[in-house]
């Protein structure tokens, strides 16, 4: 692509309503879950679930975008059970009555809005902080005991008695989804956490089944993959999130051409994935430059896989959300390039994050054309659940 390539490209800020209708309304359906649109809302860790319940704040927050047109949720990150699978007590948690209740009310206010909901399953690994709640005595455990650009071990190498703990959390947490009313489940295995320190060679030296060549290092989500699939009904959707880019490490990757990542790829599509969720921080970027492609990740992943995708990464907005954090805002981005591709096939959805949390109805502006009324983003709309 010409230009500088860390920057979208030149496009309009508007597309005709009758191309963006055209393109973003139709239905797709995911194994046995018809969507009603390519929109989804990305999962976006938000710390307003005091003791990992989420509230009727929570119920709101997600069908008020459900309402305007947003035709998949994906739930921000939620701990599975294992108490070394998260930091905070104010994350929500996929386990526990009154945790399970909160969500199903939150899977009841979405469909009433006529949108499908699946919540994101998390395990952080040695993200963990020592002494962190909601258990403070649960260690920070991992494949290898390392963090993410270290190669000081500063938590625990998993046993198989851990592993097979992990798999299992992950199994009853999808099972309790499908029972509570849920449409799917992703799977958080990309940005450096457990999944995906498993399938990172630079956090990952285990020199057991779990360890080794890129097969060998997806065995544990695979297995997860095959736990879960064997859960749930034959017809409930499975996503698995994945990306190249780590915590803090932006430039780290799990694959440096087409043929590393299909060796990753293949197995979790084998044990039962059926959409993967390629994240990137900027959707525009082509992923493998020495092809002379222009697939980003998600397109390279449904061309190698055969799977549907959703792709994501800055969407509606020119600049990266890392900035986001540091009080940064963003101004508006056009989506007409990213129409060009959804009407090629290269992916087959697009997640949307920052845009929605800056504005609940972004997906009913764009649909109907209405993008003057677009604002950009201000990053104190991480600072609230409206």
């Amino acid at each position: 692509m010409p230009g500088n390539p860390e920057e979208p490209p030149h496009v309009s800020t508007t597309a005709p309503a009758s191309r963006a209708a055209e393109v973003l309304a139709r239905p797709i359906t995911l194994n046995g879950l018809t969507v009603p649109n390519r929109i989804v809302m990305a999962p976006m860790t938000r710390q307003f679930s005091p003791g990992g319940i989420p509230g009727e704040d929570v119920v709101s927050y997600y069908s008020r975008r459900a309402a305007a047109g947003v035709g998949l949720i994906v739930t921000e990150g939620t701990y599975v059970g294992h108490e070394s699978a998260g930091q905070s007590d104010r994350v929500p948690r996929f386990h526990g009555a009154e945790q399970l209740a909160g969500w199903a009310k939150v899977a009841e206010g979405v469909h009433a809005a006529g949108g499908t909901i699946v919540p994101q399953l998390w395990h952080i690994g040695m993200v963990r902080e020592q002494g962190q709640p909601p258990f403070a005595d649960a260690p920070a455990v991992g494949p290898s005991g390392l963090r993410i650009g270290s190669d000081e071990v500063t938590g625990t190498a998993m046993t198989q008695r851990d592993l097979d703990d992990v798999i299992g959390a992950f199994a009853e947490a999808a099972a309790a989804a499908e029972r509570i009313g849920f449409d799917g489940v992703e799977l958080h295995g990309a940005h450096g956490y457990l999944l995906d320190q498993f399938l990172y060679a630079g956090t990952n030296r285990r020199t057991d089944a779990y360890g080794g060549d890129a097969v060998a290092r997806t065995k544990f989500a695979a297995e997860i993959v095959a736990a879960v699939r064997e859960t749930v009904s034959p017809e409930f959707p499975i996503i698995f999130r994945y990306s190249q880019w780590k915590q803090d490490v932006y430039g780290a990757r799990l694959a440096e051409t087409p043929e590393e990542l299909e060796a990753i790829l293949t197995p979790l599509a084998a044990a039962g994935v059926d959409v993967f969720h390629a994240s990137t921080r900027r959707y525009w970027l082509p992923e493998f430059e020495d092809t002379g492609s222009d697939l980003n990740l998600a397109g390279w992943t449904k061309k190698l896989t055969g799977k549907q995708t959703i792709t994501v990464g800055s969407v509606g907005l020119d600049g990266d959300f890392l900035k986001g954090f540091r009080g940064e805002g963003a101004p508006l981005k056009g989506i007409d390039d990213l129409l060009d591709s959804l009407e090629r096939d290269e992916f087959d959805m697009v997640a949307v994050g920052r845009a929605l949390l800056q504005d609940p109805e972004w997906a009913a502006k764009v649909l109907a054309g209405r993008v003057e009324e677009l604002a950009p983003y201000d990053a104190a709309a991480l600072r609230s659940l409206s």
